[in-house]
């Protein structure tokens, strides 16, 4: 299996050197570098080019991790941005998301669900918290116009499962989980998310759960 490929952005020195030392853990990974700044990151990201980004939000300047990736997103469109922070404000969170973000986990991860997100990062989802995961959802459904037309029509085309698994895709479980509680593979995990996308016309999990609110 080839590595995946990680560049890390982040202004404090100790939770930089631990997150890279978190990825140099698994054979799975390799970290290609980190930065200090939203400069730097601007600077050097295109050139080492990885697969996923962990970036921070507050680079401590006046550039943001998001304005990081709002600006790079279109530069690096097979990169895979992860906002990876100890906030959990719904600005920040919807902010990063519409900058282009993907995932969205705190810094108190623990290690080995970093690098279970990393992968399903790298595989086409959208890992969240689950602490996110509730405000993303709670944000949803107060929102929700209660329009049916479209969204409940490519709903309706769902299966059993795939509405089961969409569900708790909302929840901010990550394959792994939902396939333990399932009783099911990951990878067919994997496989009902891309048909539940392929559906609903959405390239992922946040997309999937909007329109699963109606929203």
């Amino acid at each position: 299996m080839a590595e995946i490929t990680v560049c890390i952005v982040d202004d404090n020195k100790a939770i930089r050197s631990a997150l890279e030392e978190i990825i140099g853990m698994s054979e799975d990974f390799k970290c290609l570098g980190t930065m200090d700044s939203a400069e730097d990151a601007i600077k050097m990201l295109p050139g080492i080019n990885p697969e996923v980004v962990l970036m921070d939000i507050n680079l401590g300047s006046e550039e943001t991790g998001i304005d990081c990736v709002r600006e790079l997103k279109g530069k690096m469109p097979g990169t895979n941005f992860m906002m990876c922070t100890v906030y959990e404000e719904d600005d920040k969170i919807f902010e990063a998301l519409r900058a282009g973000a993907s995932g969205y986990i705190l810094k108190k991860t623990p290690p080995a669900k970093l690098l279970e997100a990393i992968r399903e990062l790298y595989e086409g989802g959208s890992p969240m918290s689950s602490q996110i995961a509730r405000k993303v959802v709670a944000a949803f459904q107060l929102n929700n116009t209660g329009s049916t037309s479209g969204p409940e029509k490519e709903l309706g085309e769902l299966s059993k499962r795939e509405k089961e698994i969409l569900e708790l895709l909302s929840k901010g479980l990550m394959y792994k989980e939902i396939a333990a509680q399932l009783y099911i593979s990951p990878e067919t995990i994997r496989k009902h998310a891309y048909h539940i996308y392929e559906k609903l016309h959405v390239g992922n999990r946040v997309e999937a759960v909007n329109k699963y609110f109606g929203r």
